[in-house]
């Protein structure tokens, strides 16, 4: 036999027993000539037609096959010849019927029993039937035949033939099914039935339809299609069969997987080499005269779907390590394999050729993985090739790996940490690359960053450069990555990253911050200073608040510090997004204790630096209103802001624990509330000169524009107060202290906290009423001047009251128009309260006039003649007592010029009278709605001062007997006695019975008393033509029964006097002296005197407590006292010191 029939021996005509015995040797022994023999034989045998996109000519396969195996022309001749002088191949057929639809009906019921006849119109003696499948016009069979083949190939044809299956009954069986007939075609179609088989005695099979399929259509690689059913005298399709079929052959299935596993690898590194394809492009596409090589080869070896799978997979894998091809092949080859391998159809040898290929495949999957960040994240390829990564891991990871199999081998797997449970599993290495990875980038991230600047300052910015690139690692994870890790293998890719990079910053950054953070420098300054600020540990400065010029320390340090805080907050956050359950177990996730010691510092930098930025925005403030809605300026807005500023900057520190968070809100509250004052400050300041008016003729003050939008500023910023503080989160914080602490602690410091903001509310409250009362006092000798003058001139010359008017209009209009309603209220108030005060300085002036004019004249009398006096004693007194005068007036609220018209002269009533008509004027002028005219307590008394000073003599004598009659009506236990009586008008007479008197004070020295009562009418001067009644003596008693009527008649008008009073008066007569000796005395107003016919006897009585003078600083009194020159007044006076001889109304010591 010659060589060509030993290789032919190889391959074909092989007994099955004796095939198994020499396969493991023939895998062995093969040479690249025998399987080039091979495939040539199978290139001039080529079976079936050609597949899709692999169409090649017998001329171009035997060409690419020569080039591919590198094969001489010589060479390739011999071996040609050879392969031409073997006998055609023995090829099967392999024909699955799946199953068919819509096929004609031909029973009477409207259904059909089908079965299938196949066999090829070479040999149509051999036949082959399929099973039955009763009343159903869409049978399923899913049944398998194979068919020889002879060598006319290309002419041959398949032949499919549908039956409809009759089962031979009888006619009494036929007539049973009448009730099973469907429409009147199917019971044609019975009664046909009926009429043959009475006849014939039988029925036979009909046919359906056919189909003929040329055996030249069928492609080497198989297919899978549905075919048409026809019928000679049919032109409607009689319904579709499902058919599969594809060659095959004998040859034993290891020396052919072996064989194309050759084959492939040769095949492949051709094309790699040919078409110089990038790395992991390559996706299982060879080309065409290739792929016409491979499918022949398939076909003609019989080998499966699964064998030609596993050996690609087997080959592909091998050759990835070297030359990448994509990972989305591996994927589609382990669809094929993936089924049979967990279904346990594929042998135990290729089981092994299977992992055999996983192993090669795995390192080249996982360093992927760990490569990942040399990748441009979020391109379209390198997520493609992730996620066909991701694929394959999940895919392996599914399957069982054999005991036999070390998956991950220690010399490959290097960067592995083994596992104490036994072998590591797909997903365990799939997290420790990950982590590999991620601690590999953190190495890069350290050594391309590398701090050489050894200053706490560079550190610091070192460690946050740290913190954002692996958080930017984090992101990028997040956003491309996570979701094909999570998504395929159910994989928390991102978290599994955090986990190492929070170990490792924080093994990084908290021994540096706890350091930076014990030797930081505290920022001490005073925001009430304009000279120097001082900073512990010896550093001075010197700027408009005394700022350090340190820009590195402390304050860029600090502002350092909380970026590094900020930066390593976000990257917490991060985490607990990506472990909102288990995130507190991190190490990082209590880095905010790190920074505890920093935290005053901050607070400290943005409370001066909120300082600074508010001193500035008032120095730029031109103190106009920003537009047309508001009533405030830029300063104010700027203000705000900053305020703002500070929120956001305790927004982003986010401190978690709320005892923290308490103490650190506080001190934000308690500088904001300083801020605020060093504002108002600030803004008084800059319009203390504003509205200086200065001409040939007067210098005086007029408000400007500045001083009503500096007002405006400090109230818009003292209500922004409460609003921001409630926006620092402050209730939220008192509800976790009670959470976690007590209720009552909790209340206790929201107390604390409120009385710091309620302060710091009243102290900017007050700035406010402070410049009001300033522009008011810068008001008030233009006022002051202007009244005066209209006191002197009030019925001689309008023009004073006139200036004073328009005075008032044009500042009260700039008021009224510039500030708000609260203010402008405000205003008037204290413009009214200072007038008041003004006016009562010059009341008080005059009566110390008076005492003063009084005390030269006594001592007049007691040093010199009634003529002569000293030339320089009035002047000495007069200086002595102005010394004294200067003491009741404050020197703040008089200008020397209000002081002077003061000091000039002693004012007659007239005077006052004047005044008090010109304060009228101007209540009536700006309280037009007389409501609450007299908000002003000083307002209200000096009103009535001055109406009390402007009294005629007599008016004043009336008004003391008035104030006498409104100290009784006080009394409630009477000390002096009591009188009673009663009184009655009975039209214009007055008819009053005295009935008696008890507990009288005893006068004489047996300790009794002669009482008597003098009854008088007050005013005097209004009955001066009335009797004045007197009841008889009685002696020695204490308990007097008086027991007298008097009937006294009045005119007209002095019945109808205002304020009358009926004056009782008892003495007790003496005998031996000039005087009797006053006992007491007690008023009773006509007001309390029934005007009524009823006699008498019938009216109540009226008990009156008696007094006696007790006082000397009554009003009318005073006022009396200062008209030392008024006869009336002084002997007035002297009638009331003689009740009360025990008191001295002036004592000369």
């Amino acid at each position: 036999m010659n060589g060509t029939a030993t290789l032919r021996t190889k391959f074909r005509g092989v007994k099955k027993e004796l095939l198994e015995r020499q396969t493991s040797l023939l895998i062995q022994s093969m040479t690249i000539d025998e399987l080039y023999l091979e495939i040539l034989y199978e290139i001039l045998h080529n079976v079936g037609g050609c597949d899709v996109g692999c169409e090649a000519g017998q001329l171009a396969m035997l060409s690419y096959v020569q080039d591919a195996f590198k094969i001489s022309n010589d060479k390739h001749k011999e071996l040609l010849t050879q392969a031409e002088a073997k006998e055609p191949p023995e090829l099967m057929l392999n024909v699955e019927l799946v199953e068919a639809k819509d096929l004609v009906p031909k029973d009477p019921n409207g259904l059909s029993d089908p079965f299938v006849t196949i066999y090829l119109m070479s040999n149509s003696s051999h036949r082959y039937n399929t099973s039955v499948k009763s009343s159903t016009l869409n049978p399923v069979w899913e049944e398998y035949f194979s068919l020889p083949m002879r060598e006319n190939l290309q002419e041959d044809s398949l032949c499919l033939e549908v039956w409809d299956f009759d089962p031979a009954e009888t006619v009494k069986e036929k007539m049973t099914k009448m009730f099973e007939v469907k429409g009147v075609k199917g019971f044609r179609k019975l009664m046909k039935e009926i009429a043959i088989t009475a006849s014939y005695g039988k029925h036979d099979n009909e046919l359906i339809g056919t189909a003929n399929i040329p055996l030249k259509s069928i492609p080497a690689s198989g297919m899978t299609m549905w075919f048409n059913l026809s019928k000679k005298s049919k032109l409607r399709r009689q319904g579709v069969v499902k058919v599969r079929l594809n060659f095959s052959s004998e040859k034993n299935s290891q020396v052919a997987a072996q064989e194309h596993r050759h084959l492939l690898r040769i095949m492949l590194l051709h094309e790699l080499e040919n078409s110089k394809v990038a790395p992991y492009w390559w996706c299982g596409n060879f080309s065409g005269p290739a792929e016409a090589i491979l499918t022949q080869h398939v076909a003609q070896s019989g080998l499966s779907p699964t064998e030609n799978a596993l050996a690609q997979w087997s080959v592909y894998c091998s050759l990835t390590v070297d030359h990448p091809l994509s990972f989305a092949l591996f994927n589609m080859l382990l669809e094929k394999i993936t089924k049979p391998l967990q279904s346990g159809l594929i042998k135990e040898e290729d089981v092994k050729l299977f992992w055999d290929g996983a192993k090669k495949l795995l390192p080249t999957c996982f360093g992927q993985i760990r490569k990942l960040r040399k990748k441009t994240a979020g391109d379209n390829t390198v997520m493609k090739t992730l996620r066909e990564v991701m694929k394959i891991l999940y895919k392996l990871s599914m399957l069982d790996v054999p005991d036999s199999v070390d998956l991950f081998p220690s010399n490959v797997y290097g960067w592995l940490r083994s596992n104490d449970k036994g072998r590591l599993t797909i997903h365990e290495v799939l997290n420790q690359a990950a982590i590999q990875g991620a601690s590999d980038w953190f190495v890069h991230i350290l050594d391309n960053n590398e701090c050489k600047d050894k200053e706490e300052e560079s550190r610091l910015q070192h460690l946050i450069r740290v913190i954002q690139l692996v958080r930017s690692d984090l992101q990028r994870a997040i956003e491309y990555h996570d979701r094909v890790f999570i998504e395929v293998m159910n994989f928390p890719y991102s978290k599994a990253l955090y986990g190492l990079y929070e170990s490792k910053i924080a093994s990084l950054v908290e021994p540096e911050v706890i350091e930076v953070c014990k030797s930081l420098k505290r920022l001490n300054y005073n925001e009430g200073s304009t000279t120097s600020v001082h900073l512990a540990g010896g550093l001075t400065g010197a700027t408009g608040l005394g700022a350090p010029r340190v820009e590195d320390e402390p304050l860029a340090m600090g502002t350092t510090l909380f970026e590094l805080y900020l930066a390593l907050q976000r990257f917490l956050t991060l985490g607990q997004g990506l472990n909102e359950t288990d995130w507190s177990s991190y190490a990082i996730s209590k880095f905010h204790w790190w920074f505890f010691g920093g935290v005053a510092q901050w607070l400290d930098i943005a409370a001066y630096k909120a300082l600074t930025r508010i001193e500035k925005a008032v120095d730029l403030d031109p103190l106009t209103v920003i537009d047309s809605t508001v009533k405030y300026s830029s300063s104010a807005v700027d203000t705000l802001q900053i305020f703002y500023q500070i929120k956001i900057f305790w927004t982003q520190l986010a401190w978690p624990d709320v005892e923290g968070s308490y103490t650190f809100v506080a001190k934000i509250i308690d500088d904001i509330c300083r801020c605020c004052v060093f504002y108002s400050d600030r803004m008084s300041g800059r319009v203390d000169n504003a509205g200086r008016v200065s001409t040939v003729f007067e210098e005086r003050f007029e408000v400007t524009s500045e001083w009503c939008v500096a007002i405006n500023n400090i109230d818009y910023v003292r209500q922004s107060l409460e609003p921001f503080v409630e926006e620092l989160g402050m209730d939220d914080i008192i509800q976790r202290l009670c959470e976690c602490k007590s209720p009552v602690e909790a209340q206790r410091c929201k107390d604390t906290l409120q009385c710091v903001i309620a302060n710091a509310i009243d102290t900017v409250k007050n700035k406010i009423v402070e410049i009001l009362e300033i522009m008011v006092k810068k008001m008030m000798p233009s006022i002051t001047r202007f009244l005066m003058e209209g006191a002197e001139l009030l019925h001689q010359d309008c023009s004073s009251m006139d200036r004073v008017m328009r005075y008032l209009e044009a500042n009260l209009d700039t008021l009224y128009q510039q500030l708000n309603n609260d203010n402008f209220s405000r205003t008037l108030d204290i413009v009214w309260e200072q007038l008041g005060e003004v006016l009562y300085e010059l009341i008080q002036a005059n009566l110390e006039k008076e005492k003063l004019a009084t005390r030269i004249r006594l001592l007049r009398r007691r040093y010199f003649d009634k003529n002569k006096v000293s030339p320089n004693s009035n002047y000495l007194l007069f200086r002595h007592r102005k010394a004294k005068i200067t003491r009741y007036i404050d020197p703040r609220r008089l200008t020397k010029s209000a002081a002077a018209n003061l000091d000039a002269k002693r004012r007659p009533p007239s005077f006052f009278s004047n005044l008090h008509e010109c304060l009228k004027i101007m209540i009536r002028s700006f309280r037009q709605d007389n409501k609450d005219i007299y908000s002003s307590e000083t307002l209200k008394r000096v009103e009535y001062l001055l109406k009390l000073h402007g009294m005629e003599t007599r008016e004043l004598i009336h008004q003391y007997h008035l104030e006498r009659w409104q100290e009784q009506q006080a009394i409630n236990e009477p000390k002096m006695g009591i009188l009673t009586v009663r009184a009655q008008f009975i039209e214009d007479n007055l008819k009053l019975e005295i009935l008696n008197a008890r507990n009288l004070v005893a006068t004489d020295s047996n300790g009794l008393c002669d009482s008597y009562v003098r009854v008088g009418l007050l005013p005097e001067d209004s009955f001066a033509n009335v009797m004045k009644p007197k009841t008889q003596t009685h002696n020695k008693n204490l308990f007097p029964l008086y027991d007298e009527m008097f009937l006294i008649p009045l005119s007209h008008e002095q019945r109808r006097v205002r304020d009358g009073l009926l004056h009782f008066a008892i003495k007790d007569k003496d005998m031996f002296s000039v005087t009797n000796a006053f006992v007491g005395e007690a008023y009773l107003s006509f007001g309390d005197v029934p005007d009524t016919v009823a006699p008498i006897s019938s009216l109540q009585q009226q008990h009156l407590p008696l007094t006696r003078p007790s006082a000397i600083d009554g009003d009318a009194i005073k006022a009396l006292e200062s008209r030392q020159g008024d006869k009336q007044a002084r002997e007035f006076l002297k009638k009331q010191r003689q009740k009360m001889p025990g008191k001295q109304f002036f004592s000369l010591s």
